[in-house]
């Protein structure tokens, strides 16, 4: 198994024989995380060592924004190649992230043949099961005999993406059924396919929301699923290799939108090569914008403090659990609308039932609130010999957590029914509104509690 540090050893004393002999030797996979890890000037070294097969395969493993600086750095004959030898829907995908006249030249130097699968996956709109589905699958008519269709498998299935799973047409090849590899194997040579397929086929139409596609296998545990046109014509399939890649790159987008980076999302997988690389200018102008809301929220309820100053001055031991109420309030909010988020992404909530969901929420909220309250109270209590100012903190803090995980999910959900970018937008939110209210809460109930005091 090769290193990464081996593997730059070898480099540094130009041992390229050796090297190369052991790359080709090893893993795709193994290949392909140590070509990721190595720095931007060795990693095309290492690729120029791989024989042409291997090269191909490694290629298609490397996330985009990888693929891009290796075709970069490669003459055009050799990045011709490499874009010919892909499968279509891979292709498309690293298309999609070059230059339009990048892309134009590269897709005019496919064959005929080529050209027309990648023409096709081309025209559907981005993000959607026409433009992620690949047209590499292997279909049998319901009339052939298992012998006749275990002949066409042999004959067409080596260049295709998977032949696990078959799919039954008719002569226009509207879809008519499916049936597994171990399904055809198993039965009787002489059996009409038609007589063993299962007619009733989940499928998907080419305008489905890739999003939706992925969940959709992942939840019936299912290989692939067949993509059809608006006359039920099978025109692809996405596998469940697909599925994954698609959903990564969905919680990736939510990822960086929750730090914050809104403008980055859906533009290209490899935004956080242009947060590392690009100018401090632009790196400030993404975060900047939230980062200031969060600021006015802070100097509100910097502002909500004076008000209270000679309160403060008067029972010193307020200031020491105003942290503490604050925090916590902030902690819970963030952790609810995360789990938002998260459930959203992976369309685990169902924005027409939000009600239900948010209501569960609220309960889970009161319970925390209840449980944190009552030990933080007691805490204060002991610690400043007080049983006002215990029962003060107590309730603010229960309140004030039953407020964050009310927010935590009410303020990405009204962000969402109002078109906006609920992950980027929805903690500067929160944490303004929060800040205020639970000061506010805070000061209100030392005037009733500890009024005589003041």
């Amino acid at each position: 198994m090769l290193h990464l540090g081996e593997i730059r050893n070898h480099l540094e004393n130009k041992n390229m024989e050796t090297l190369k002999h052991k790359l080709n030797e090893s893993d795709t996979i193994e290949i392909t995380d140590l070509i990721e890890e190595l720095p931007p000037e060795e990693g095309p070294v290492v690729f120029r060592l791989l024989n042409k097969e291997k090269a191909l395969e490694v290629f298609e493993q490397l996330e985009v924004e990888v693929q891009q600086k290796l075709l970069s750095s490669f003459k055009e004959e050799r990045a011709i190649e490499l874009i010919h030898g892909m499968e279509p829907d891979d292709r498309v995908r690293l298309l999609d992230e070059l230059p339009a006249r990048v892309t134009k030249k590269l897709v005019g130097s496919l064959s005929y043949h080529e050209r027309q699968k990648t023409n096709e996956l081309m025209g559907y709109p981005p993000r959607t099961a026409g433009r992620t589905m690949t047209p590499e699958y292997v279909r049998v008519r319901g009339e052939l005999t298992v012998k006749e269709a275990l002949d066409t498998v042999r004959r067409n299935g080596e260049e295709k993406e998977t032949i696990y799973t078959l799919y039954v047409t008719d002569s226009t090849r509207k879809l008519e059924g499916v049936i597994s590899l171990k399904d055809l194997i198993m039965a009787s040579p002489d059996q009409k396919v038609e007589e063993i397929m299962n007619s009733q086929v989940v499928s998907v139409s080419t305008d489905t929301d890739q999003e939706e596609v992925a969940r959709l296998l992942q939840e019936r545990d299912m290989l692939a699923v067949p993509v059809v046109d608006r006359e039920n014509r099978l025109v692809g399939i996405i596998t469940v290799d697909d599925a994954m890649d698609i959903l990564d790159e969905e919680v990736t987008d939510d990822i960086f939108d929750k730090a914050g980076l809104a403008s980055l999302a859906g533009k290209e997988s490899g935004r956080s090569l242009r947060l590392i690389s690009g100018s401090p200018l632009m790196v400030m102008g993404v975060r900047l914008p939230f980062l200031v809301i969060t600021l006015i929220g802070g100097l509100l309820a910097g502002f909500v403090i004076d008000s209270y100053e000679e309160t403060l001055e008067t029972i010193t031991a307020l200031a020491v659990f105003i942290p503490v109420i604050m925090d916590m309030g902030g902690n819970v909010g963030t952790q609810s609308s995360t789990i938002f988020t998260r459930a959203y992404v992976l369309g685990h909530i169902n924005i027409k039932r939000f009600f239900n969901h948010w209501l569960r929420e609220i309960a889970i909220g009161v319970g925390i609130g209840i449980i944190m309250g009552i030990a933080t109270g007691v805490i204060a209590a002991l610690w400043q010999q007080s049983i006002e100012l215990g029962v003060t903190v107590g309730l603010s803090l229960g309140i004030t957590v039953t407020l964050a995980t009310t927010l935590g999910f009410l303020v990405p959900f009204v962000l969402v029914r109002l078109g906006f970018d609920q992950a980027a937008g929805a903690d500067p939110f929160i944490t303004t509104i929060k800040d205020i209210s639970s000061l506010s809460i805070y000061f209100y109930l030392v005037t009733v509690f500890m009024g005589h005091l003041l």
